[in-house]
């Protein structure tokens, strides 16, 4: 069953999809590419929901990866739940931008790429749309996160998940 929080996956897949052709001469982000997935990963709890509801034989009787990277990185650093992966993970390597507030409350932008990914014109010089914008999809995750705790805004370590880790 669909939910809220895959309708949204499937919008930034598609949006992301986009920037993914765009890039595709300078993106190495490939299966096995692991350099961005972290240990300290925390999602809402609408999206770990989601991977608890898809992948509860991983989370009850899986191993976790090793601490360091990832909890559902497989041996071969490919990701045990990439079709229901969060957010952040569905957007990593591409050109991100986003606003900030300087100390003296002026707005800026600022932008970021995975250092595997910086070969090609410099992400400063790319038009706004050629980048993904930081902002936006979160605010609509934290309304569906809403929805489910009332405005407290939890987050849920991926690692958590597992059975194990609580033990």
């Amino acid at each position: 069953m669909k939910d809220a929080v895959e309708d949204l996956h499937a919008e930034i897949d598609r949006q992301a999809g986009t920037l993914n052709v765009l890039h595709a001469e300078r993106l190495q982000c490939r299966r096995g590419c692991a350099d961005c997935c972290v240990d300290d990963l925390t999602v809402f709890e609408a999206e770990a929901a989601t991977i608890q509801r898809h992948y509860p034989d991983l989370l009850a009787h899986g191993q976790p990866h090793p601490a360091g990277a990832c909890a559902f990185l497989d041996a071969q650093g490919a990701c045990r739940v990439y079709d229901r992966r969060p957010y952040v993970c569905r957007t990593q390597g591409l050109p991100l931008r986003w606003i900030d507030e300087l100390e003296d409350g002026t707005p800026a932008e600022f932008r970021d790429i995975c250092p595997l990914n910086e070969a090609g014109h410099p992400v400063e010089t790319l038009p706004a749309d050629a980048c993904w914008t930081l902002g936006p999809t979160e605010v609509k995750l934290a309304g569906l996160q809403h929805s489910k705790d009332g405005g407290q805004g939890r987050r849920v370590a991926l690692r958590a998940l597992f059975a194990r880790c609580g033990d």
